[in-house]
């Protein structure tokens, strides 16, 4: 899943479909319109695809119900809520049971600054994306969830400079 921070834009967030609940082409055409405007009223939806505004209701509740479509969000320019740093961290664990992977995704669930977290394959074990107000906030935030934990063998820091493109929208075809 990718990330977009835009100021005002409503959308949903669409997931791979659910086997037991195969997408046809209607469903994969109002996802598309969703992705772009979610407030986008089911009449002009139905009108778009050629469904009556019921037939789009009960497809979206369905989507809804069977996890595609996951949430509901209002996705908001991180500068104006005084959060104008993002950062990308690499996490390096020192023991990768279960169990402490699991932990290590609990406490980065549980920090407000970070916005995604995927546990990889490859040289390190995690990857953060990171929002902050500041680079002393960045630095408490380490503090907090790398220097504190004795299962954190490293961290790498990658701040970004500009965003050139960030989205939500996964392709439907």
């Amino acid at each position: 899943m990718q990330v977009c921070f835009v100021a005002s834009l409503f959308c949903r967030i669409a997931v791979p479909e659910n086997p037991t609940h195969p997408l046809d082409a209607f469903d994969r055409a109002i996802l598309a319109i969703l992705q772009q405007d979610n407030t986008t009223p089911q009449r002009v939806i139905g009108e778009r695809v050629n469904l009556s505004a019921p037939a789009v209701q009960r497809r979206i509740r369905r989507m809804e119900q069977s996890g595609v479509i996951q949430a509901n969000v209002a996705i908001v320019d991180p500068t104006a809520l005084g959060h104008p740093i993002t950062i990308f961290v690499e996490v390096e664990l020192v023991s990768e049971t279960a169990g402490d992977i699991d932990e290590a995704k609990r406490r980065f669930l549980a920090a407000p600054e970070v916005q995604q977290c995927y546990y990889v394959t490859g040289d390190v074990d995690f990857m953060l994306v990171v929002l902050v107000p500041s680079m002393a906030a960045y630095e408490a935030l380490t503090r907090r969830l790398f220097f504190d934990n004795a299962n954190i063998r490293k961290f790498r820091t990658f701040v970004a400079m500009d965003r050139v493109k960030a989205g939500l929208a996964v392709p439907v075809t």
